[in-house]
């Protein structure tokens, strides 16, 4: 049994577009129902919703029957246990919400890689290691690993390039909505100063060789950030689809 490789990790690297969706949804049905559909990535994420660390891989092993797409785990927070238990369970790409610092960049490398370059800790069976079966697993899981940080905040900006530059950061991904908020425009990430910045995050990380990647359900607004330069572009969230969906529908029978 061989090491899976991080498809994902690869577009990035090659400059490849990968266009995704977001999973806030809990369960495993969902982002198995999502993988589907023809998206290079799928965040499963455990920030800002129900799922939990055991969640997580009942919806890994769901989304594995389609490894064209590709998942990605968001944890609640650059906290190496967190990650720990969530790269046991086999997910080879991270998002790492609020790193504000070189500091917290550096942190998160060294929470995903086993020594003696990191400090995350060696388990024997578990799915990551395909329960033992993959021939040096420990030698070669950092290979195939892939973080990304999230820059969220004006405060995190101004330190853009020192945060994208550290050794490990695979990509760096922009919050709107905290960015926004942390602006003095809570609620408006469609500011035209909160456009304005992300467009200089775009730049700038283009500047550096640093894939960039955001999250937008507004497409026009997704299209100019993919002509800007991002790399990873998430172009919808599954339970605002939904209710957009249902909202359509109700209409069209006079109700809503």
């Amino acid at each position: 049994m061989d090491l899976p490789k991080n498809r994902f990790k690869a577009a990035l690297a090659e400059g490849r577009q990968q266009i995704g969706l977001w999973n806030s949804i809990g369960g495993p049905s969902v982002p198995e129902a999502l993988a589907g559909v023809g998206f290079d990535w799928i965040v499963i994420d455990t920030e800002h919703s129900p799922t939990d660390v055991p969640d997580v891989l009942r919806s890994l092993q769901a989304m594995a029957a389609y490894p064209n797409t590709n998942p990605v785990v968001r944890p609640a927070f650059n906290d190496i246990v967190l990650i720990k238990r969530i790269l046991d369970f086999g997910a080879q790409t991270l998002l790492i919400p609020y790193v504000q610092t070189r500091e917290e960049a550096e942190a998160a490398v060294k929470a995903v890689r086993y020594a003696p370059h990191g400090l995350r800790g060696v388990a024997g069976a578990t799915r990551a290691s395909g329960y033992s079966r993959i021939k040096d697993y420990f030698a070669r899981a950092n290979d195939e690993i892939c973080l990304l940080v999230q820059v969220e905040t004006i405060e995190a900006m101004g330190r853009l390039e020192e945060i994208a530059s550290v050794e490990g950061v695979n990509g760096v991904f922009i919050g709107p909505a905290d960015l926004a908020a942390s602006m003095g425009f809570p609620g408006q990430p469609t500011h035209p100063e909160v456009r304005a910045q992300i467009d200089d995050a775009i730049d700038r990380l283009k500047k550096i060789g640093v894939p960039s990647g955001i999250l937008t359900m507004d497409r026009a607004h997704a299209q100019h950030c993919i002509a800007r330069g991002t790399t990873f572009t998430a172009v919808g969230l599954d339970l605002s689809m939904m209710l957009a969906a249902a909202k359509d529908l109700a209409g069209a029978f006079g109700r809503g």
